[in-house]
């Protein structure tokens, strides 16, 4: 190994220690309270910013890979523009998604891993993976209410049945709402503040609710950016079926 290989493998693993502990610990305070502070994507994309600059000035990087980082500006106007058009919701998912695409802009190489060619920048890999990996989740509330022998169609695919009054003290959305005194399947509140509508509710006595749960973009994209290392490209290798 000489010591360009072992200057990208060193900042593989920083890399991957970085994003591991970032998202991890913003998945936690995702999950609490729905917030992740600022502070940590600015230092994610410090250390990747950082890591970037030492690899150019010790020229280690690959040759055939180098034009790859000129996807980490398109990559942040993309992810800005789906944040205005609210295909993305959180602001702190979109600036972690931004984040990213500096610490990890080159395809890693640490042993082997990941297994698979990338045929995209893989300054998206972490981002397109974590879709993907988010799109699994209607088949689990699916196999979730197949077990609790609640399958109610389209509702079984997005949420599962809650209290009204657990509903209070959750992070969910209603799938139902009241029209003309009956329930009705709803996709997406029109109003995030759910208190009205559960008011609703409990005016038509009503106990239980099909609810769907808001689960923080942050785990798919803790997941997504693992199997970035492990696996590689998810999407590329969809586009190789074809």
């Amino acid at each position: 190994m000489n010591d360009a290989e072992y200057i990208r493998l060193l900042f593989d693993l920083i890399r991957l220690v970085t994003g591991i502990l970032i998202l991890s610990y913003a998945s936690l305070t995702d999950v609490k309270t729905r917030r992740a502070s600022n502070i940590l994507w600015l230092i994610m994309g410090s250390i990747g910013g950082i890591l970037l600059l030492v690899q150019y000035l010790t020229n280690s990087f690959e040759s055939n890979t180098i034009y790859q980082l000129v996807f980490i500006p398109v990559m942040i106007v993309l992810v800005y523009i789906m944040f205005q058009l609210r295909l993305i919701f959180g602001g702190a998912d979109a600036k972690a998604i931004m984040a990213l695409a500096i610490l990890l802009p080159i395809k890693p190489d640490i042993l082997g891993f990941p297994i698979w060619e990338s045929r995209l920048p893989y300054a998206w890999a972490p981002f397109f993976n974590a879709l993907l990996i988010f799109l699994l989740i209607p088949l689990g509330l699916f196999i979730f209410n197949i077990v609790r022998r609640s399958p109610k169609f389209p509702h079984c695919f997005l949420g599962y049945k809650m209290n009204i009054q657990k509903a209070r003290e959750k992070f969910v959305w209603p799938l139902e709402k009241i029209v003309d005194g009956k329930q009705k399947f709803v996709y997406m509140p029109k109003d995030f503040d759910i208190e009205e509508e559960l008011k609703e509710f409990e005016k038509n006595n009503i106990d239980e609710i099909w609810i769907t749960p808001k689960i923080p973009f942050m785990i798919p994209l803790l997941a997504g950016f693992i199997c970035a290392f492990i696996f590689g490209d998810f999407l590329s290798q969809i586009m190789n079926l074809f």
